[in-house]
């Protein structure tokens, strides 16, 4: 489908009514005036999975169209990012409206892409091998690490092979202690799976302190994280904890119509709150899928998943237009 003639035209019609969003300085996302946020977006904010994934969809756009203007909007939008002040040499969460991730771009270039490998890497080189990943607000340090930023240890992960000199090992070591503290906020809570964010403060590690953190919505990243530590390490133990996660999902999580998030993880029995969040079916799912596949079913040699788990193939260095065809092709 995404080849089709019909499709691509498509594509390049939403992306032709996109562009003006990028007059406006120094980036815009939305400019239609009925443009919302959540509210912890506040301000008018983007996020940075927001131009990672606009990174990935308008570079593959321009491969498949042969037009670059697709190209050239997202690579100023990098210009912005790589001059922009960052407070201890972090990226922040929530800018207006900046920000990315970009270690999967450089994947994406099947890294050749320096710039983005050098952003990528100035930006982990600050987490200073920590275990967890805490959060820097206002200039003070929040021992407070979130579900959402459990996806780090599969970054670090598809980060290592190209980390420089001799780094990779670090990178490696940094991936799977990142995997190991979400796996074990999971063990910690009394249903075995994970809360929306856990502490690490006042003699507590891993675990939820306030009552509006012990909440699940089903969400993926964890599982995203051993599935690529499985790919990259082959230990048994990642797949050992996704069919953890998976008895869980089956025992609390199941319900007649589908699978429902739950309101306190801690809870001796789950209180529903009766919502599947679409992003279980297009992300958790997969990422449960594809840790008990093959490795070259969606090998991450030739595919790269932008923030939603939508896979996109690697531009290869010979220019190929074609993907490799895995056992996914068939």
């Amino acid at each position: 489908i995404l080849y089709s003639i019909h499709f691509l035209k498509r594509q390049q019609q939403q992306a032709h009514k996109a562009k003006p969003v990028f007059l406006f300085p120094p980036m815009r996302l939305w400019c239609s005036g009925i443009g919302r946020n959540w509210p912890w977006a506040s301000g008018g904010s983007s996020i940075l999975a927001e131009y990672g994934t606009l990174h990935l969809e308008f570079m593959h756009l321009s491969k498949l169209s042969g037009n670059t203007e697709f190209a050239q909007k997202v690579m100023n939008i990098r210009k912005v990012l790589e001059h922009l002040e960052k407070p201890q040499g972090l990226y922040p969460n929530y800018l207006n409206p900046n920000s990315g991730q970009w270690g999967q771009p450089w994947i994406m270039s099947d890294k050749t892409d320096e710039e983005a490998k050098k952003m990528y890497y100035d930006a982990l080189q600050s987490s200073g091998g920590l275990t967890y990943i805490a959060e820097w607000k206002g200039g003070l340090l929040e021992h407070k690490m979130g579900h959402l930023t459990c996806f780090a240890g599969g970054m670090m992960a598809l980060g290592a092979d190209g980390a420089p000199g001799d780094k990779t090992g670090h990178q490696m070591e940094q991936a799977a202690e990142i995997a190991r503290t979400c796996h074990e906020s999971y063990t910690r809570t009394t249903l075995k799976l994970g809360p929306e964010a856990f502490r690490f403060d006042g003699g507590v590690e891993a675990i939820a302190t306030r009552q509006n953190e012990k909440y699940f919505i089903l969400r993926p990243e964890v599982i995203e994280t051993y599935m690529y530590m499985w790919r990259f390490t082959h230990d048994p133990k990642y797949r050992d904890w996704g069919w953890e996660a998976v008895q869980a999902l089956e025992q609390h999580c199941r319900v007649e119509a589908g699978y429902s998030g739950i309101r306190d993880v801690y809870a001796a029995s789950p209180n529903h709150d009766d919502v599947q969040q679409s992003f279980y079916q297009a992300e958790t799912l997969k990422y449960l899928y594809l840790l008990f596949s093959d490795d070259d079913h969606l090998s991450s040699d030739h595919w790269v998943f932008n923030t939603e788990a939508h896979p996109l193939p690697v531009i290869r260095k010979d220019n190929t237009d074609k993907p490799h065809k895995d056992s996914s092709s068939a």
